[in-house]
């Protein structure tokens, strides 16, 4: 038989075996197991084995070997892996990165081959050896090796031959890769980093495949509870986020592990938000048991940091088709009942229905009107007076936003702050309130009308912003405004946290100039230790503990006890909320520092503040 037709055999052969539907269907292993039994039949060889070199190119390990019997065609696979390294060969694996091919008909002799003899060649009978690299796209990945236990000279188609079966592993090298990097960029599509979850993307493929099965039958029922982890932000500002991000992977953990009827997908769809499909729940005692158990799962206390942290969820529910007749709508459903739950105080459970519905497109709506007054400087500050109770004198006022809108007038900022902070605008809201009190006093100054220091609240975001006495010293020297004309109240919960970013604001706060308060004091947690660290000057006495005294015990108890503590810390004490002349005779008879409230005052706007309560220069000083 002439080589030219032994060619064409061979690589018929090939062809037909690589393009079977059977041979591409198969896995790797199975792959490799057919071309060696190839080769060995083909070629008569008695050793065919593929193996695979490390990324360091300095050793390579046999991945399949198929071992032909004498005389036959039929042979044994075996996969037990030897090693063979470049400090041993060095001369073979020099050649095995530059040639083409190893042709070593003398492999006892050969150059490349001839260190193998003593402790390869000799224990399994080599004489003759036929190599050829395998890439894994550009990149040298190992080598097909045919061995004869006879001395052989290879002939021309059998050099071709195992060149092009080195080249059919490559290919099927590349595509093992290809299909892996789909496989990675899939899961990175559909799949949560943090907690091995599918995401949001995923979610939302599921809900379109469910509800085309379930527009052929219409007694099926699509339930998504969306739940949202209350106050990780709160964890996340006293703990660290490595804290927060412990405490999400928890409680994936649990909603996988939880049994519940009808379950179809989990999904994480948020930072601190989870989707739960169910599918064709019977009944609303089914849903219902699941919410329960949603719940229950969720309140377990959770160990982290050396600390236990008790978890609650605002949960939303919806159904297909009633409350959305796509994935896209049932998903908008779910998230406003959700904010409808969280809105109603944390920790609760909300059905969609069209009034909650409405509530949230006048929301949305709103949020969108805010963020356009806030760019346009529609916003506006009132003051209100605060009375120093042992000169008798207004010695400052605290700044109160307000918002003139369009259609439904003057807004106090308890009808839009939680807007604003859902939306993310705490920042420049109050960056605009400063911004306002700083432009009133430019204009006091101009008119030669002194004004008394004004107090302005510092929103949580402000607190943490790291940027924030960089932002405020700015405006200062704008305006022309003096650090200490400014006194800055922060709430108990905003300094919960350890940060360095809290002190350090704090701290270049009171370098401005800056006074300090603590506001609605008792209403929160504050370490004392943390207080007699941080650079506060002032505690301010929430009204509720103040509205029921001298009658309410327990409220003049609590009032007695804060304004003790303040004397221990050397700070003076405001006292709001003070409406009637009982108020003030007891709170000035325990020695309270200063008073805030209608018995003096509503909040004013800036020219009536100037016009009602002047300040005489000497007042300041």
């Amino acid at each position: 038989m002439s080589e030219n037709t032994i060619f064409i055999e061979f690589h018929e052969a090939l062809a037909k075996l690589s393009h079977s539907q059977d041979f591409i269907n198969d896995n790797r292993e199975r792959k490799l197991t057919l071309l060696t039994e190839l080769v060995s039949r083909l070629l008569n060889a008695g050793r065919v084995s593929v193996w695979q070199l490390n990324t360091a190119r300095n050793q390579i390990t046999s991945e399949i070997l198929f071992v032909a019997k004498p005389g036959s065609t039929t042979g044994t696979v075996d996969t037990t892996s030897s090693v063979l390294n470049s400090t041993d060969n060095p001369a073979y694996f020099e050649a095995l990165t530059t040639a083409r091919v190893i042709d070593a008909s003398s492999a006892r002799s050969d150059p490349r081959t001839q260190a193998f003899t003593k402790g390869y060649f000799d224990v399994l009978d080599i004489h003759s050896l036929l190599d050829a690299p395998i890439f894994d796209g550009s990149r040298l990945s190992g080598v097909v090796c045919i061995e004869s236990h006879t001395l052989r000279r290879w002939t021309l188609p059998e050099i071709s031959f195992v060149i092009a079966i080195a080249d059919t592993i490559s290919l099927i090298n590349t595509h093992d890769n290809w299909q892996r990097s789909q496989r990675q960029l899939d899961y990175v599509t559909h799949y949560d980093s943090l907690t091995g979850l599918p995401n949001l993307q995923s979610i939302r493929e599921r809900l379109t495949q469910l509800i085309r099965k379930s527009r052929t039958d219409d007694q099926r029922r699509i339930t998504l509870i969306w739940i949202d982890l209350d106050r990780l932000k709160t964890v996340n500002d006293g703990l660290g986020a490595t804290a927060g991000n412990m405490i999400i992977a928890e409680i994936a953990n649990r909603l996988r592990s939880l049994y519940v009827k009808g379950r179809d997908k989990l999904a994480r769809i948020g930072g601190d938000e989870f989707a739960l499909l169910l599918r064709n729940a019977e009944s609303d005692c089914t849903v219902s048991d699941a919410l329960q158990r949603i719940q229950s799962c969720i309140n377990e206390p959770i160990h982290v940091e050396n600390r236990t942290v008790s978890m609650t969820a605002s949960v939303g529910v919806c159904h297909y088709p009633v409350d959305g007749q796509d994935g896209e709508a049932l998903l908008r459903s779910g998230e406003t009942a959700m904010y409808h739950a969280k809105s109603s105080g944390r920790a609760q459970i909300q059905y969609f229905n069209a009034d909650i519905d409405t509530s949230a497109r006048s929301r949305f709506v709103l949020e969108s009107e805010l963020r356009n007054a806030i760019r346009e400087r529609q916003l506006e500050v009132y003051y209100q007076p605060i009375m120093d109770t042992k000169t008798g004198r207004f010695v400052s006022n605290e700044a109160l936003v307000r918002w003139h809108h369009p259609e439904r007038g003057w807004l106090s900022p308890i009808e839009f702050l939680d807007v604003a902070r859902n939306a993310g605008l705490m920042l420049e809201l109050g960056n605009a309130v400063i911004e306002r009190v700083c432009e009133h006093r430019r204009e006091a100054a101009r008119r030669k009308q002194p004004m008394a220091p004004t107090a302005v609240n510092l929103a949580s975001e402000q607190v943490l912003d790291d940027q924030l006495a960089h932002k405020i010293g700015k405006t200062l020297r704008q305006y022309g405004v003096n650090g200490n004309e400014l006194h800055f109240e922060v709430t108990e919960d905003a300094i919960k946290g350890d940060s360095n970013t809290l002190k350090t604001s704090l701290n270049a706060l009171v370098a401005l100039g800056c006074q300090l308060s603590i506001d609605d004091f008792g209403t929160g947690y504050s370490s004392l230790s943390r207080l007699k660290h941080l650079p506060f000057s002032k505690l301010k006495i929430d009204r509720s503990f103040i509205q029921d005294i001298p009658a309410d015990k327990d409220d003049c108890a609590i009032t007695l006890s804060i304004l003790g503590l303040a004397r221990g810390l050397g700070m003076q004490v405001v006292a709001e909320g003070v409406e009637t002349e009982a108020h003030k005779h007891w709170l000035e008879a325990e020695g309270c520092d200063h008073l805030q409230g209608y018995l003096f005052s509503r909040p004013l706007p800036f020219e009536q503040l100037l016009q009602s309560f002047p300040v005489a220069a000497d007042a300041l000083s």
